[in-house]
Parts: structure tokens; sequence; C-alpha cells
């Protein structure tokens, strides 16, 4: 039996109605009044005082291509605005693909970017850590989720691993800080505690010779500093799936290309500056290691996405 499991962030998957017309109005200082059936079920969302749009229709369809062309049993996603958006998405672009099961938590991010799961195999105990605290802080450090989920075997007798998908802090530095290398070492701290906090959890629910899988977008390469605190946790001994993997279409010409295939993210921090890392991981237990059957990614055609500034990677499990 072989069982492939995939990461995807997908972008800003939102659904929202376009008030544009309206809010340039109010912007205006005209008075507008909105009606709805059910007003409790309405309301007109803004992240940083802008209006949160949905996601174009082309945009959409072309994540949706891409999961098609992966074809993976498990899909782990993040940046869903909710679990209907999710369904919906399914239902919609997906209906093929017979993801019969659809997993998502509201989590802790204030611009409503949650973590989820698409899979073709049943699924067992559900786990959102969002309420958890690191030793330093007394608040949540999780930026939005760690999202637990049992895989289990299609008769339902058996649990096959269990998988933990996640969103670490964003590299994101607002233009105009005033120190926008605190923030950037800021945003690295936190990481780093989200980092210690997601392997003490792991280490809490599973044991040395269980079956688990981590992948999600960490924001950080595999050998940064911050990820170390489950990266070289000696106890989880994770291993990176992704080392040898095959890149699945090739990306059209840019004069600025990368160095290697090992990426999923690319970055221009300035004109004429890209970087490339492998932000979309998935790391394996000891005890997955002799499964790995292969691992690839799903490389863009734009240089500047297909509807996702991420590539998506998987890998397959041979059982």
């Amino acid at each position: 039996m072989q069982i492939k499991v995939g990461t995807f962030n997908l972008n800003n998957l939102f659904s929202r109605y376009n008030f544009r017309a309206s809010l340039s109005a109010i912007k205006q200082g005209a008075t507008v009044e909105y009606t709805f059936g059910n007003p409790d079920i309405f309301k007109i969302k803004k992240f940083r005082g802008r209006l949160i749009k949905p996601k174009k229709d082309a945009e959409t369809i072309e994540i949706a291509e891409r999961i098609k062309a992966m074809n993976v049993d498990i899909l782990a996603v993040q940046e869903v605005e909710n679990i209907d958006i999710l369904r919906q998405f399914n239902k919609k672009h997906l209906s093929n693909m017979d993801y019969k099961y659809v997993v998502l938590v509201e989590g802790n991010d204030p611009r409503f970017i949650d973590v989820g799961l698409l899979s073709k195999y049943p699924v067992g105990g559900i786990t959102s850590w969002q309420e958890k605290r690191h030793a330093d802080e007394n608040r949540k450090i999780l930026s939005r989720d760690l999202l637990q989920v049992e895989i289990l075997n299609h008769s339902r007798t058996k649990k096959l691993f269990t998988l933990f998908n996640t969103h670490l802090k964003s590299n994101y530095v607002d233009n105009n800080a005033d120190d926008p290398v605190g923030e950037a070492l800021k945003n690295s701290t936190k990481r780093r505690k989200q980092s210690a906090v997601i392997a003490e959890i792991i280490k809490d629910q599973t044991r040395p010779n269980s079956s688990f899988i981590l992948l999600g977008d960490m924001n950080d390469t595999t050998d940064a500093e911050p990820l170390e605190e489950f990266t070289s946790d000696a106890e989880l001994n994770f291993v990176n799936a992704l080392t040898n993997m095959v890149e699945v279409g090739t990306m059209n010409h840019t004069k600025y290309p990368p160095d290697n295939h090992l990426w999923t993210h690319r970055y221009s921090p300035s004109a004429g500056v890209y970087h490339y890392h492998l932000y979309d991981q998935i790391w394996v237990s000891n005890a997955l290691v002799d499964k790995l059957n292969g691992a690839w990614v799903g490389r863009r055609k734009k240089v500047g996405g297909n509807g996702s500034d991420h590539d998506p990677v998987w890998i397959e499990l041979k059982f």
C-alpha cells in the first residue's frame, strides 16, 4: 500500500463578498446602509485597515489544478479562511479527487488564515493546540495553530500515523518599521519559541517508536537556528523527507534562477535580489524512514507563482 502525503500553502484562500464600490463611497464620506437577511452571520473583515478580499477565481482554479496534478492521498493546507471555504473549494474544484474528509479548526491568526487537511483516508482524533503557551510568556505562542490529526486505514481498524500541520511566524516586516532589523529578530525569536513548543507537544503525544509526520509552512530553512528546537531534538529524531525530492514541472525562464531545486518559496527583498528557500517542509519520525518511497516538488510555471507564491511538496510512504 502506497500513501502520498503533501503540504501546500494555498495563499489566501478566502471567499468574500465584494464591497469595493460601496466602501469607496464610505471613504468619500457617504452614508451607506447594508441590509442582510440575517445580519448576525455577515460581517466585513479587515486586516491592518484593509478589506480582506476573495481569492481571484483564476488563481483558485490554478491551485486546484496543481492539487490535481499532485494527486496525493492526504494534503495539509495553509492559509485557508475557514472550513466552509475549504469544503466549498473541495466540492467545486476537487470533486473528482475523493477527498471525503475535510478538517480545519479556526486558529489564532488575525488575518483569518488557518491550517487544514484534505484526506482520502479516514481521520480519527483531531486536536488543536492553538491555546498552547510558551514557558517564557503567558500568551498563545502559535501564530496560527498546530493541528494534530490521526490518519486511519480505510476500515478504521488501525492508526497509520499521526500528522501535525503548522504554519510558523512569517518573516514579514513592515516597510515603515522604525527598526526593521529588530523586527526581523523578533520574528525569528518567535519561530524559535514556536518550534520549542511544537517539539514539546509532539514528544508528549507520541512515543519514540511512533509513526508521525510534521509538515507545513515553516517560514524558515531546514537548517535554520529557530527550527533546531525540533529538527535537532534527539528524542524526536526527525528526518527531512525532502532531501532527495524530484522536481515535477519546470519554471519558466527567469534571469535570477535558483542555485538548486531544493526550494518552494521565492522572495525578493529588493529589486534584482531573489532568495529561494525550502519553507514548505515534511519531517518524518524514525519509524517512517524505511517507508519513504520518494519525494517531489510541484514546480510553478510562472516565476511569480500559479495561484500561490509557494510550491507544494509531497512524499510517498510504502506500507
